[in-house]
């Protein structure tokens, strides 16, 4: 019988129709399912892994709010010529604190994976000011009065607590100093800034992402954001690494 022959035979009968969907259903769930009874196996290991700052949150949550992930993914692949322009494809660890997850599928500007350290501060500035003056054939909109708008930073303890109900590894003392690390890390001249780079490692950014020396404005939280993309842990570098040898 062929499998159009067996196709209508099944739709004149109907309870055999009926279980021929549920074990479709059944194949297509189990093949989506089976894969996390082994994803300790499966996610990669980063001892190294270490948090988004109160500041870099802060500018997460201003991307998500402007749509950026609309336009950009902040996902590599392993074809050869997106690991060519990008770097190293994306790795399932490297987004273990990302909530929501800001993969994305569709790409009117680049992929952001790895863009942290690719540009300077002044060009993320001016590129977020009117993105023509530093790429020509940019589509993307201007977002200007980022640098006009004082970041709030008073509820990010509440951010930070809530990311810790969902696995985020924040301790009491990093929610309890939310605010003030905001402040310290886009101030490194206040009396708060070296307390953030005790809490969360000598490798943090610490200067003034804005190029401004009063409040922390959006466009500082933003740009400190867009200069950690990728930069949480070095373990894909390592596997590209290896994997040449």
């Amino acid at each position: 019988m062929s499998m159009f022959g067996l196709h209508y035979k099944l739709e004149r009968t109907t309870i055999g129709f009926a279980l021929a969907v549920i074990v479709a259903a059944s194949i297509g769930g189990f093949v989506e399912i089976a894969p996390l009874f082994t994803i300790d196996e499966t996610v990669e290991k980063a001892p190294d892994m270490r948090v988004y700052t109160p500041l870099e949150i802060a500018g997460r949550n201003i991307y998500i709010r402007e749509g950026c992930y609309a336009c950009h993914s902040q996902m590599i692949r392993t074809l050869r010529d997106e690991v060519d322009r990008y770097g190293p494809y994306s790795l399932a660890v490297e987004s273990q604190y990302d909530h929501p997850m800001l993969w994305g599928s569709k790409r009117t500007g680049p992929d952001l994976a790895r863009l942290g350290g690719k540009y300077s501060d002044e060009w993320h500035v001016a590129h977020l000011i009117n993105p023509r003056n530093v790429v020509s054939v940019s589509k993307m909109p201007p977002y200007g009065w980022l640098a006009r708008t004082t970041l709030r930073i008073d509820d990010l303890g509440e951010h930070l607590e809530t990311l810790r109900r969902v696995g985020v590894p924040y301790t009491d003392e990093m929610i309890a100093h939310a605010s003030a690390d905001a402040y310290g890390q886009a101030r490194p001249d206040s009396t708060y800034a070296e307390a953030v780079r005790t809490r969360y490692g000598e490798a943090t950014q610490i200067r003034s992402f804005d190029g401004r020396s009063n409040e922390p404005t959006e466009m500082a939280a933003l740009v400190a954001y867009l200069q950690i993309l990728g930069r949480l842990t070095d373990v894909a570098t390592k596997s590209a690494a290896q994997a040449g040898e």
